[in-house]
């Protein structure tokens, strides 16, 4: 049995994490500062609307704490308990945010029924510098983020922060609605449809995020491509017995078994490299666990020949 892993192709795996917890833990402290001003300038102007968004903003903070501990514990390297790292680590804090940002949605959803209900007379002008200063925190957070949104994890945050910022952009627009002409329903009429926003996304969240821990296929990769790749390498008679999956948000293995004729260990070590190499190259698949048998021998389990067909 063969065990290989290559790193270099995830070198700027480690630059990037450190960048992004740079990131959050900016943004824990400014959202921080954000949720106490929305309260206060909520309290003051009688505005419902901030208070929400406050408690909205509020829900950010729990989901960027577990990014960062996440982010933290993926660095941690792996054990006798946990041979594979921490590296489903972000995977669990992403399926989490995507929990919390359904329950979000519907509470955007309450607030917005409950206003279209009975409006709320509130002060436009502190709606309006409130809204601004909140559209540029949570607008800067997201733009930070862009950066690690091939991490599910940071992707939930990235998603949450932008609809934080859409929700901002509804208060600014309800606020000179109001302002201007009058229109309260205009305000949860917005929040419904961020609401609607925040949801769509959620549910995207948790259905890549289960897929994963239910240890699926990755998305794009289909295990008879892969067998037809291995089987393309000299050498090569048959492949078996294939399982794909995914250790982390951007870190796909692979274990299955390759019968090849009987010959020298360099000569299968050839083969071995060849076969990383094409996997690595054309499905990004870097983690691979691949036990050599002798050609002609009996086989259980699925089977791959050259012809595509299959037989059990």
């Amino acid at each position: 049995m063969h065990h290989d892993h290559h790193c270099d192709s995830h070198g700027h795996a480690p630059k990037l994490r450190g960048a992004m917890k740079g990131v959050l833990r900016w943004a824990m402290a400014l959202t921080v500062g954000l949720v106490i001003a929305e309260f206060i300038a909520g309290w003051l102007g009688g505005s419902i609307a901030l208070i929400s968004d406050a408690v909205h903003n509020l829900t950010d903070l729990p989901t960027m704490l577990l990014a960062w501990l996440a982010l933290l514990w993926a660095e941690r390297p792996p054990s006798a308990e946990k041979t594979y790292g921490y590296h489903r680590a972000g995977i669990l804090a992403a399926f989490t945010n995507g929990v919390l940002l359904i329950l979000v949605a519907f509470y955007i959803f309450y607030e917005s029924y409950e206003r279209l209900r009975a409006p709320v007379p509130v002060r436009e002008d502190l709606m309006l510098w409130i809204a601004l200063i909140a559209l540029a925190i949570n607008g800067g957070i997201t733009l930070a983020l862009v950066r690690g949104r091939r991490d599910l994890n940071l992707r939930s945050i990235l998603i949450h922060n932008l609809g934080d910022a859409l929700s901002n952009v509804a208060i600014l627009a309800g606020a000179l609605a109001i302002r201007w002409w009058g229109m309260t329903w205009v305000d949860p009429l917005l929040g419904l449809a961020i609401a609607a926003l925040v949801l769509w996304s959620s549910i995207g969240i948790l259905r890549e995020s289960s897929h994963i821990l239910l240890e699926g296929t990755p998305p794009g990769i289909g295990v008879a491509d892969v067998a037809a790749a291995i089987l393309a390498v000299p050498g090569v008679a048959e492949v078996h017995d294939v399982h794909i999956w995914t250790l982390g948000s951007d870190l796909h293995a692979l274990s299955c078994h390759v019968s090849i004729p009987d010959m020298h260990m360099e000569e299968s070590a050839r083969i071995l490299g060849a076969i990383n190499t094409a996997l690595a190259g054309r499905f990004h698949i870097t983690h691979t666990t691949i036990q050599f048998e002798r050609a002609g021998l009996p086989r259980s389990g699925q089977l791959y020949m050259p012809q595509s067909a299959t037989r059990n």
